[in-house]
Formats: structure tokens, sequence, C-alpha cells
């Protein structure tokens, strides 16, 4: 073979490894980047669907600025992190702190405050995660890197008083938090946990993504793209693993799933429930597709709960 065919042959496969850089830097700052993250993010709503969220979120935040306390810690890297609290009119040293889900915000779960407290005598904490509502970061944490942020603010709250009782609550990226962040060496005043459609993995989970919206299989886009995860946000797609995390879980967990989810497939929960080795319930809502557990069975969902919590509280 000539010296001009390998030069043909070499400068092909340079462009080609550029090509494949260059798509798998665009697809992680899709993925994982915030500010492009969000722009790709809204593209599936109608701007009726946007009109509704708005509105809902303005009422959510209005309704944070009047009744809670906002808070911040700084986290390991360096990052303003910002929280609500919200304290019980009467006195008590139980607190739930309480996890949103990918690309949304701390005020996206003021809905769900009448039900998680229910009456009960419970301190609030809502946070807003890396890269998300009111708190910096460039780079989505995907639950990984949020766990120590988490571990900050069970800290923030044992610095208010050591008997505390605190209860971790999240729901889709949210519940992968808490789940990650139970395989670590939490304090002994973490009494439970509570994962609504939470995924197996970042890996997995952009694994499906990638099959239903490109149609692509994962060699070798997701590889590379993972590597420049790893470069410019500091974690790989395959270590991010709830299910590495829950094998080494000793926080009593209830995993809840609606059996329509394709966002996070109903397939994970028992994938992630099988592998948890601490004290564990299962709740599976028919029906519910992502994160629509609460609305389409609110009497299982929050009776489930309530139970498990006075469990363990």
């Amino acid at each position: 073979m000539s010296v001009g065919c390998w030069l043909i042959i070499i400068a092909i496969t340079v462009a080609f490894i550029i090509l494949i850089l260059f798509v798998s830097k665009k697809m992680c700052d899709m993925a994982i980047k915030a500010e492009v993250a969000k722009k790709y993010s809204m593209l599936i709503f109608t701007p009726e669907q946007k009109e509704v969220m708005d509105k809902t979120d303005l009422e959510a935040i209005k309704w944070l600025e009047q009744n809670a306390t906002e808070v911040e810690i700084i986290s390991r890297d360096g990052l303003k992190l910002k929280g609500y609290e919200i304290k019980s009119k009467q006195k008590s040293n139980i607190w739930v702190i309480i996890v949103h889900g990918y690309m949304g915000r701390g005020s996206d779960m003021v809905k769900y405050l009448p039900n998680i407290t229910n009456n009960s005598t419970f301190n609030i904490l809502i946070i807003d995660l890396r890269a998300h509502g009111k708190s910096e970061g460039e780079y989505i944490g995907m639950g990984w890197k949020d766990r120590y942020d988490l571990e900050l603010w069970i800290d923030k709250i044992l610095q208010y008083n050591q008997d505390s009782k605190i209860i971790l609550y999240g729901i889709s990226m949210g519940a992968a938090t808490v789940t990650m962040a139970t395989g670590d060496e939490l304090p002994k005043q973490v009494k439970l946990a509570i994962a609504d459609c939470g995924y197996t993995s970042v890996w997995e989970e952009f694994k499906v993504h990638l099959k239903k919206i490109l149609h692509i299989l994962p060699f070798p886009l997701l590889y590379t793209a993972s590597i420049m995860s790893k470069i410019y946000a500091g974690y790989g797609f395959k270590e991010a693993s709830t299910i590495k995390q829950v094998k080494k879980s000793k926080t009593p967990t209830l995993f809840i799933h609606g059996t329509k989810d394709k966002f996070v497939p109903f397939y994970m929960l028992n994938k992630i429930y099988k592998n948890a080795n601490c004290k564990k319930e299962k709740l599976e809502i028919e029906e519910a597709a992502h994160a629509e557990s609460c609305s389409i069975d609110p009497e299982k969902y929050w009776g489930t709960i309530q139970r498990f919590i006075r469990q363990y509280i």
C-alpha cells in the first residue's frame, strides 16, 4: 500500500475520532450540563404546558418566600447550595429532607408538603440540588455528587440538634440521590429513606434514553460521553450506581415505582430492591407513569409512607 493511501486512512481515522469526541461532548452537555440540558428538556412540552408549569412554579416560589427560611451550605467543591427550612409550629426534633428530580427545583416539592407532614410535627428542609434552582453548579450531579451535598445538609440539621431524627425523601433523581447516600456512612440520626422512582445507575438511565430518543446502541457514544462526564463533571456514568450503593446501605428504605413508568423504567425497581442490603419495603402503584404514583393512588401512596415512617420514628 502506498504512502498516500496510508495518509488517507490515517486522516479518515483521525477525523472519525474527532467526530466521535465532538458528538460525545455534545451528548454529555445535553444530558448533564445544566444550561444546555434545560433547553433540550423543555422541547418535550407544549407552549400550554410550559405556561401552566411557569404559573405553578411562580406560586410555589412565592409560597416558599412567605413560609420558609432560605438557608445555604458550601459543597465540598466550593458551590453555594440553597435550601428552604420550614420549622414546625410545635417543638420537634423530626426533620424531613425533600429532594427534587432532574431539571427540577425545590419549589416543585411544595405540593407534597401537606401529605408528607400529615399534620405531624415535622420540620422540613427542601433543597435545590447543585445546578438547579438557586444552587450553583455548571454540571448536574445525577445523584452521585449530590449525595455528598445531601450529607452536608444532614450535618447542618445536626448542628441544630444532635437528637434529631431525619427522614430522607426523594423523587426520580432525588430518589437516586437519597439511595446513593444511604450507601455511605450516614449518621445514626438518619432513620429512614423514601425513594420514589429512582434509577439503577446513570449509565442504565442514559442507555434507556439513548435507545428511546436516538435509536442507537450505547457503543461507542455512551462510553465516550461517560469519559467526557468524568473529565468535565467529575464522575463517569457507570460509577454513579444506585445498585452499588444500596448493597452497602443500613438505612431502612421504602422503594416506590409506578408500573407504567417509561422515563425511569419500572423494571429498575426490582433490580434496586433485590440488591438493597437494608430493612426494606417496596410499593408498586398500578398504571402510574413517572413520578405520578402519588396522584394515581394517593391513599395507598401516602398511607404506605406514613405507616413506614411510624415503624422507624
